[in-house]
């Protein structure tokens, strides 16, 4: 019972910064989206333009979708469809739409499937709806609400709190980082500062105000800092930059349309953001660690406390350093599959811009995750320590 009360307590000193920080969290948020969110174009009728809504498929009028033996059985050919688009301006509205399907985009659809349409309208007034993609929000929620109920099931009422600091990653990203890049925001700083925020908040959400969640968020800070500095410095010696990222390619032709987005920084905000959990985890269990420590022996000094924080990160960074490369290749797989059939040295590989991205990009993140654990356990002893004295 005396632990359960001891449980309790914890969780009731932390609940009032929780709310606290979300309540700030919330205000930045309001503030941010209002000052970076884009104008909408409407259309008008003067000018062409395109808008993406929900539709169910009502009939199919023609198919020749067949198996493509060469594509490891991956559909090709072209569907025409009748719709009945489902929102927007024209809710309610069956329309004919074509739906192109090969290998690499696109998927057959059938009576009663549920699609994105997208919606060309022409200056003359003239419609044409064309399928986006098969519309998979729903199964995607179904997704999202069994992973929901693992973190509370298993992690109880810090799973639930762990939930809450994901919403605000989110919102975070979408609301405040995305627009802001949008619109010509230096690309490192911004995506160093949203990530900075990102942390404290996270950690007072866990841990409330304290020692633990300072440590925690100095040590990421950082961690992420490192991470930055040698991701700039491998960039300039290697001589690439987000330009010659895979994706960077209609992020150009938006920049030539006129919208004013950093490129060449985006290869280390990616880093940034990419690594940002790893290295939020070991600076947390760091500190919750030497937290435990002091509250059971409060006569340690900084010096013990780092050297158990030390013996403590070292079995961490071999399993995180491997996690994060392991990431990194999983997330560009096929295109080292590609690269590697092409019979090239391990030195010629290297010389890809794309290759030497991803290395550049694990490198960094390794070491943002490997630097922040004497970082928080020095952080965390020299707290302590000043709260011994």
């Amino acid at each position: 019972m005396a632990g359960k009360d001891t449980t309790d307590k914890k969780n009731r000193k932390t609940d009032i910064p929780a709310l606290i920080c979300l309540a700030l969290a919330a205000v930045i948020f309001i503030i941010a989206s209002r000052a970076l969110s884009p104008a909408k174009d409407v259309g008008t009728g003067a000018e062409d333009y395109i808008e993406y809504e929900f539709a169910t498929v009502e009939t199919v009028l023609s198919d020749t979708c067949e198996t493509d033996p060469s594509s490891d059985g991956a559909y090709r050919g072209e569907q025409l469809i009748i719709a009945k688009v489902l929102t927007g301006q024209y809710r309610g509205l069956s329309v004919q739409a074509y739906n192109f399907v090969s290998p690499l985009y696109g998927v057959p659809v059938a009576e009663g499937d549920r699609v994105c349409l997208g919606i060309n309208t022409y200056s003359d007034g003239s419609v044409r709806a064309t399928v986006y993609e098969y519309a998979r929000w729903r199964p995607l929620l179904v997704c999202l609400a069994l992973f929901v109920l693992s973190c509370v099931l298993v992690g109880g009422r810090t799973g639930a709190r762990s939930l809450i600091g994901l919403a605000v990653t989110f919102l975070c990203l979408f609301s405040i980082l995305l627009p802001g890049l949008l619109r010509g925001a230096d690309t490192v700083l911004l995506t160093f500062a949203v990530c900075s925020f990102i942390s404290a908040v996270c950690m007072i959400i866990l841990s409330g105000f304290s020692f633990k969640s300072l440590a925690a968020f100095l040590g990421t800070v950082s961690g992420m800092s490192f991470a930055m500095i040698f991701a700039a410095v491998a960039q300039r010696i290697a001589r690439i930059n987000g330009l010659r990222a895979a994706e960077a390619e209609p992020l150009l032709q938006l920049r030539q349309s006129g919208t004013p987005i950093g490129l060449k920084g985006l290869l280390t905000a990616g880093i940034m953001i990419a690594s940002l959990g790893a290295v939020m985890d070991v600076a947390m269990s760091i500190a919750s660690a030497l937290d435990e420590i002091h509250s059971v022996d409060p006569q340690r000094n900084s010096k013990d406390l780092f050297r158990s924080g030390m013996n403590i990160g070292r079995d961490m960074v071999g399993t995180m350093t491997n996690t994060l490369i392991l990431a990194y290749f999983g997330s560009s797989f096929v295109l080292v599959i590609y690269l590697y059939t092409l019979g090239l040295s391990l030195a010629q590989l290297s010389s890809s811009a794309y290759l030497a991205a991803e290395m550049i990009s694990s490198l960094s993140g390794s070491i943002g995750v490997i630097l922040s654990v004497p970082l928080t356990a020095a952080i965390s002893s020299f707290l302590y320590g000043s709260a011994k004295k």
